[in-house]
């Protein structure tokens, strides 16, 4: 089952090393602003942009799979259907504790599947907002 409950949620934003799936160069949109938030409260990004070279300072890769430095979290901005395939890259490593799906993106049935391998999945809401309500210090 997601994991919607403070705990759960804390712990999983616990983990600083975060795979963002369709990061964005272009400042207005959500997969540019909040992994831009995360990284200033201290998280290690690896954009996933195969449209780009950088995103955030950081070097972007073409997909999940050629992240070489360790992964934590999955975070995805891109359409549900999308998130099956995800899924299976995130499976496919040995380092994913949680995929977070974004506000507006969910997949149950890819959810069930990362759960039984034994990875948090969080869906349909924002890191962000999740942090600051459950993390960040009220004086930041």
């Amino acid at each position: 089952m997601p994991i919607e409950d403070a705990e759960g949620l804390r712990r999983i934003l616990g983990h600083e090393r975060v795979a963002v799936i369709g990061a964005s160069t272009s400042y207005e949109k959500a997969a540019h602003i909040v992994p831009a938030y995360l990284q200033r409260h201290g998280y290690e990004l690896r954009p996933v942009n195969p449209n780009t070279d950088e995103v955030f300072g950081e070097r972007a890769y073409d997909s999940l799979a050629d992240v070489e430095e360790p992964v934590d979290v999955v975070q995805v901005f891109r359409p549900s259907e999308e998130v099956p395939g995800i899924v299976a890259a995130a499976l496919a490593r040995d380092d994913v504790k949680a995929i977070w799906l974004q506000q507006g993106i969910s997949h149950d049935e890819a959810a069930r599947e990362a759960e039984a391998a034994g990875v948090d999945v969080v869906q349909d809401r924002c890191m962000k907002v999740e942090h600051g309500q459950l993390i960040r210090h009220p004086m930041d």
